[in-house]
């Protein structure tokens, strides 16, 4: 698929824009970055790849009203696309063959 391809900090976001939709906002994302990798992830850097990922069509956005907690002020949470899913499963397809070609020591 011509303009699918992913850079590994891309695919990071998608696989926890699936795996962790309540947490699908640049802050949550960040978090969950830093948790998983031990990488600390400047928000910038967060917000730079979600907007490639929603002109690249792998990702929607959506703006959720405001709650007590974050002051009253909204947050733009984002959900992967149907394109966005199929390019993940076609990143996983590929790397579960490069595995597969690793013979054990």
């Amino acid at each position: 698929m011509k303009g699918t391809n992913l850079g590994e900090f891309e695919e990071l976001v998608l696989l926890i824009t699936v795996a962790r939709p309540e947490e699908a906002y640049s802050v949550g994302i960040a978090k969950i970055i830093d948790e998983v990798t031990n990488r600390k992830v400047v928000h910038s850097v967060v917000h730079a790849c979600l907007n490639r990922l929603l002109k690249k069509g792998f990702l929607s956005s959506e703006m959720k009203a405001g709650s007590n907690k974050r002051g009253g002020r909204r947050k733009r949470v984002y959900t992967i696309t149907p394109l966005g899913m199929k390019t993940l499963e076609m990143v996983k397809s590929q790397r579960d063959q490069l595995w597969a070609m690793i013979t054990p020591a």
